[in-house]
């Protein structure tokens, strides 16, 4: 009883994992993602919510890739492989449901929105 009062049924996460799994949720992610910012119009933005830490790093790495598609070596002095740059990411840190969201909707809790806004070509 005490951990159905502060997180739910314990099977809750295993139930979660093997949808997850069963629908491959996580690989259609990062298969459409890339193409989703190529459709973008200039200057377009498009806005995630994940609700899970596997989803919120998925869509943070394609969304820094997409800003920095450079694969050169650091300490080279410019840029040699020409990849250029879909956009810019414009939330660095995710933006978290307010208090008066948690209290309003107890399901955005897990919540987090990134935004990647695609460059004027």
């Amino acid at each position: 009883m005490k951990f159905r009062k502060q997180g739910g049924h314990p099977a809750k996460q295993t139930f979660q994992a093997i949808r997850i799994e069963l629908n491959s949720e996580l690989s259609v992610l990062k298969e459409s993602l890339m193409d989703m910012i190529d459709l973008l119009n200039p200057n377009g933005r498009i806005c995630i919510i994940t609700f899970h830490s596997l989803e919120d790093r998925i869509v943070k790495n394609i969304f820094k890739e997409a800003e920095d598609p450079c694969t050169c070596p650091k300490n080279f002095p410019t840029c040699v492989c020409g990849k250029k740059s879909k956009g810019k990411v414009i939330t660095r840190k995710p933006i978290l449901p307010s208090e008066e969201e948690l209290k309003l909707n107890l399901r955005s809790k897990s919540a987090k929105l990134r935004i990647f806004e695609k460059i004027a070509d």
